[in-house]
């Protein structure tokens, strides 16, 4: 699985600015105070090249081999690597933003305290499409709002009779029918804010530019062992097996690690003058 951070910058196209504009658009305005943000395409360009040639070589490579399993049991296992990555990431941003908060300077806490917004958004974001597909299900099977409630209710406004049945009856399936679209779109929504999630590292970025690049690498090598551990996917050499899974994290650290040489030779960003050491 592939993973990027959003582009640094504002004003450059593509997909991942894209993804990094819908939060900021739909879930929330820019946090205040960015000054540490440099206007770098070519590191952006850099993420972006890196993720396009790791989904090429995973087509090629889903495509030129077999699949171990299913195509069902593909798909599942893609879907618990996204929320493994979800949960290592959300781990790893409260973490990250915790040792900023704890170890920077009192100005600097103030300042990246009024950043958190971002990142307290897209976590409450992720939370959404599981909380309203549960609240769908327990609409469903009529374990939050019975029958037997609403009839209990509307006798107790209009009494019991037809007109009692009726608005039970129209309540109960307006219920049912909104339940049911909320379930269906529950589980793209889902997928595509987990997705949005790793893609911007919960907007750690919002916080200080070098949180992705020091979150990053947690995250691929952390997948890397779980797919050694959870076996490979398709049928291929091992040589070609282990390049491919090797070639994620290996080009996602020395991406980090050339990011913050970068940040610090062109703009003079460090983590001691991020924390106001």
């Amino acid at each position: 699985m592939s993973t990027a951070r959003p582009q640094v910058g504002g004003d450059e196209a593509g997909p991942f600015a894209t993804v990094n504009e819908f939060f900021h658009t739909c879930m929330g305005d820019h946090a205040p105070g960015l000054d540490e943000r440099p206007d770098d395409r070519l590191i952006g360009s850099m993420q972006i090249g890196r993720t396009l040639l790791g989904m090429v070589a995973a087509v090629w490579l889903i495509v030129a081999y077999p699949l171990s399993s299913g195509r069902e049991e593909f798909v599942l296992g893609k879907l618990v690597e996204l929320a493994l990555a979800c949960a290592i990431l959300l781990a790893g941003s409260i973490i990250g933003i915790a040792a900023f908060l704890i170890a920077g300077t009192p100005d600097r806490r103030r300042a990246f305290a009024r950043r958190l917004l971002g990142p307290v958004v897209s976590m409450l974001a992720l939370a959404l499409g599981p909380a309203v597909t549960w609240l769908s299900l327990t609409t469903l099977k009529g374990e939050l709002v019975s029958g037997a409630d609403l009839m209990g209710f509307f006798s107790s406004i209009v009494g019991r009779g037809i007109l009692c049945s009726v608005l039970s009856f129209l309540v109960l399936a307006i219920g049912w029918l909104l339940s049911i679209v909320l379930l269906i779109a529950s589980i793209p929504f889902t997928i595509l804010v987990a997705y949005i999630c790793v893609a911007t590292c919960f907007r750690a970025s919002d916080v200080h530019q070098l949180l992705p690049a020091l979150l990053s690498p947690l995250l691929v090598w952390s997948l890397f062992a779980f797919q050694v551990f959870n076996g490979p996917d398709v049928a291929a050499p091992p040589e070609v097996l282990y390049t491919f899974l090797l070639g994620g994290p290996l080009s996602v650290t020395a991406l980090s690690v050339w990011e913050v040489r970068r940040l610090r030779s062109r703009y003079g960003i460090t983590l001691r003058g991020a924390l106001g050491r």
